[in-house]
């Protein structure tokens, strides 16, 4: 009777042990999803380990300034700390942002539909009026001139940091994705990410168009912005870099599913994004592409 006894004790001791394990387990998983969503000052908005909410269909990596931003289908956020931590915005919520660019007074978000504005980097609003220019798949500039690129009208071009826009060329830039890369020595100089083709450039502002080569249906685009001569560009199926200005490509190797990518303003980090369910995954890589970092989102292997 005794050793029965002993044998029942002994079981129920496991199964308190059991349950007691799984408690605690349960309120760390707990813990590490709130502070994965909420934490600071402003619960819900700051994202550290979950990454960004993008809300699928990841369209934009950028620098501007000091400020990261990334967007996609249903939202976009934006970093002070190199993608290592994003807060979210609200008023880019359902704006599906594909481009982005920095003018002198303001910062611009490309939009589906529409093309949205902030003046502090943060909180942004639908331009109305004579600016409203629909759809807009593409953007970039440089100090107060801005081109965009857009479906139904084609490449458009602002000189008063996009206040108001006249059309440059009615058929280029339909198919135009992304930033359109902008040298800030000379605003004739283009480079945009072509859907249709690959990457092309303009020296005359979006006038004439030529192809450059690399990966065909080009999603993204970014340079060095201190030496303009490298680039990246990822394409649908693979991505390439180039040291000299697009003349020669060599094969990159970018984290799985990377659909954007970005250089920090110093030139010194290539950064790159890709969607994990409804958020992004950023990358850091400081030797241009050849070993790569998670900066934030979850854990994906390289293509």
């Amino acid at each position: 009777m005794k050793t029965v006894c002993k044998k029942k004790e002994a079981r129920m001791r496991t199964r308190i042990w059991i349950a007691a394990v799984a408690t605690v387990t349960v309120a760390i998983i707990a813990g590490s999803w709130i502070a994965t969503i909420g934490g600071g000052d402003a619960p819900g908005r700051t994202i550290v380990t979950a990454g960004p909410y993008v809300g699928g269909d990841l369209h934009v990596l950028t620098v501007q300034g000091e400020r990261m931003y990334v967007g996609g289908h249903d939202g976009a956020a934006v970093s002070g700390d190199g993608g290592r931590t994003w807060t979210d915005l609200p008023s880019l919520k359902g704006a599906d942002p594909m481009g982005a660019t920095a003018t002198d007074e303001a910062t611009l978000i490309a939009g589906h539909p529409g093309l949205f504005r902030s003046s502090d980097g943060t909180t942004f609003a639908k331009v109305t009026g004579e600016g409203d220019l629909g759809d807009v798949h593409a953007l970039g500039g440089a100090g107060d001139v801005a081109y965009a690129g857009t479906p139904e009208r084609g490449l458009l071009v602002s000189k008063d940091g996009g206040t108001t826009w006249t059309t440059r060329n009615a058929e280029a830039g339909r198919m135009f994705m992304g930033v359109i890369l902008v040298d800030p020595a000379d605003p004739l100089k283009l480079i945009a990410p072509d859907m249709s083709t690959g990457l092309v450039t303009s020296k005359d502002g979006g006038i004439t168009w030529t192809a450059m080569g690399g990966p065909g249906s080009a999603m993204a685009a970014a340079w060095d912005p201190i030496d303009t001569q490298q680039l990246v560009v990822v394409g649908m199926t693979d991505s390439a870099q180039s040291s000299d200005g697009g003349a020669t490509w060599t094969p990159l190797m970018m984290p799985k599913g990377a659909s954007a990518a970005t250089f920090s303003a110093d030139g010194k980090t290539l950064y790159a994004a890709a969607l994990s369910g409804m958020n992004a995954s950023v990358y850091a890589s400081t030797d241009l592409g050849r070993t790569w970092g998670r900066r934030s989102g979850p854990e994906a292997s390289e293509n």
